[in-house]
């Protein structure tokens, strides 16, 4: 028996329509995209030297963070995300750091110890000069800026208080910079950073007479490290009285 070859031809045909239906029925799986990565958590770290001091003393709190968007210090307010200041407290005092930021929060802490001054014979009170070491503190600048930051305002504008009530002493503001940079630069810059305390100071009162300006550029280091917690100490207008 022979087959006829449009018989032939129309069953590939059929073949090929069922094949191809079969194909289509197919159903494609689903990719579903992996979850976002979560935020991560915060760091915190905080730390004085010294620790354990005398009654009028000052210690410098040092503190780093990452992966936080509010950074806060126990009776110091809200601070950069890391730095340095100097702190005086008149008793033992645990000071806390708080790291906020998407992924939670963090927690760091610094023990002060305070002893009591030991009673001075004779004594009738603290001099002017002692005074001046407890109410006058250092102001510290961001990298390559000569304005005064804004957590350095209260610093600025309590040495001035101070300043104003006792008008007798002469004062000289110091200004410093970090090592980076040619000496010719950090020159001018610490010129301006000390102008800049100067401008803080009589705009509260202090008469300019009172306070005389010099620059140190990057001579004179108050840390030798070379990582950003150390040049931020160093990017300071640093009060001296004027002998």
């Amino acid at each position: 028996m022979k087959i006829d070859r449009v018989e032939l031809y129309s069953a590939a045909v059929v073949l090929s329509i069922v094949l191809l239906l079969s194909g289509c029925s197919k159903k494609v799986a689903k990719v579903t995209p992996p979850p976002p990565p979560s935020p991560a958590a915060p760091t915190a770290t905080l730390a004085a030297n010294p620790s354990m001091i005398q009654q009028g003393q000052s210690t410098t709190l040092t503190w780093t963070t990452t992966n936080a968007s509010q950074i806060k210090i126990t009776g110091r307010g809200t601070v950069s995300a890391s730095g340095s200041q100097t702190v005086t407290p008149s008793a033992s005092t645990t000071y806390t750091l708080q790291a906020e930021g998407a992924g939670g929060s963090q927690e760091a802490s610094a023990r002060v110890t305070v002893n009591p001054a030991a009673a001075k014979a004779m004594s009738t009170g603290p001099t002017e000069a002692e005074l001046f070491a407890r109410n006058v503190h250092d102001v510290y600048f961001d990298f390559n800026k000569a304005d005064v930051r804004q957590d350095q305002v209260p610093n600025a504008q309590n040495s001035a208080q101070f300043l104003t009530q006792h008008p007798d002493l002469r004062v000289v503001i110091e200004g410093h910079c970090d090592d980076r940079g040619s000496e010719e630069y950090n020159l001018a810059l610490g010129a301006s950073r000390a102008n800049s305390l100067k401008d803080q100071l009589t705009r509260n009162g202090v008469p300019a007479s009172q306070v005389t300006t010099v620059s140190y550029g990057k001579e004179k280091p108050f840390c030798s490290d070379q990582d950003e917690q150390c040049w931020q100490q160093n990017r300071r207008d640093h009060f001296a009285l004027q002998q």
